[in-house]
């Protein structure tokens, strides 16, 4: 086994040597682009960590991992395309630096090019992953409609949210791992559990996200404190606190939340200080929690070493401990 920070690195160096020497250019140059911008990049590490945790040389992994970061990066161009986003990871967006066609069919491609990656495999594990890896392309973006239905209703319930999250979010997460598990050729059991593992800690971990965006540190967490404020997304934060505030409470936050001053430091303040004051704030880190010890809780099922255990239990409670 390795270190996140080794696992880390490994990936960095194999997507710095990925470069697509192809033509047309107007195609690939944006692949090569969106991909060396970096970011996270936790699903390749954790394929690449599956694998090892059932013990398989994580080379052996290194497809399948470039496929899932590939997809990923897949989703973020179109994402950002229906955001009319500028900037991703604080650079120019796809469709920025050179047109939206070109943003549409660059990313059409990177779906293409992540089913390649599977060719790498013999037969019965490149099935496996094509299965896995189809229902949650499938389901990344029944998530992403559910976002897109969810901006232009008033009634989104926490049961719905927390399926569109685990939709556009989590189940990437789960499949990751459960890829590792496959090149590793361990029994179904284990790459089911994994699985699970993966799917609530990516939970966890975009509740974490919506938590950072309000309460996070300017200086540590990479972009705009108050981004979904400012954006009117009704987060798990703003759903909690519309069920658990009074009527005047209410009032104010649907207010706050059908504006767009041209200075939002206020609103964010105010829009905060009722996140704390209805315990929303507080239920949400509740929830963090809940989720990373129902991930916690499949570790005990897992048929490994409890060291290895340890690894995983360590890597999600860094998870829900960063500020980034």
């Amino acid at each position: 086994m390795h270190s996140l920070q080794e696992y880390q690195e490994i990936v960095a160096n194999h997507f710095s040597q990925i470069k697509n020497n192809k033509e047309p250019k107007g195609l690939y140059e944006p692949i090569d682009y969106i991909l060396s911008l970096g970011g996270k990049r936790i699903r390749p590490v954790l394929t690449l960590m599956a694998s090892e945790i059932f013990d398989t040389d994580y080379k052996e992994a290194l497809n399948a991992a470039t496929a899932v970061e590939v997809f990923h990066n897949f989703s973020l161009i179109h994402d950002d395309i229906m955001d009319d986003a500028p900037l991703r990871r604080g650079k120019e967006t796809v469709h920025e630096k050179w047109d939206l066609n070109t943003g549409i069919l660059s990313g059409d491609a990177m779906l293409i090019l992540a089913y390649q990656y599977f060719e790498n495999y013999e037969p019965q594990i490149f099935q496996k992953l094509a299965k896995i890896f189809s229902k949650t392309a499938l389901e990344v973006c029944e998530g992403q409609q559910y976002d897109v239905d969810f901006e232009s209703r008033d009634n989104v319930t926490i049961n719905e949210y927390l399926k569109m999250i685990e939709y556009k979010t989590a189940v990437l997460v789960g499949a990751a791992m459960k890829m590792g598990a496959i090149v590793a050729k361990t029994s179904e059991e284990n790459a089911n559990l994994i699985y699970d593992f993966g799917l609530n800690l990516g939970i966890a971990f975009q509740l974490q996200d919506d938590y950072l965006d309000a309460f996070g540190d300017p200086k540590t967490f990479g972009k705009q404190v108050g981004g979904d404020i400012i954006e009117n997304k009704k987060t798990y934060l703003y759903l909690k606190a519309i069920d658990f505030g009074n009527s005047e409470q209410k009032e104010q936050l649907l207010h706050l939340f059908s504006i767009q001053p041209v200075d939002n430091a206020d609103k964010i303040e105010s829009v905060k200080k009722i996140f704390i004051e209805t315990k929303s704030a507080q239920e949400t880190q509740n929830a963090i929690k809940l989720y990373t010890e129902k991930a916690f809780e499949t570790l005990e099922k897992l048929q490994i070493e409890s060291s290895k255990k340890g690894v995983l239990k360590t890597f999600g409670e860094n998870l829900m401990n960063r500020n980034v």
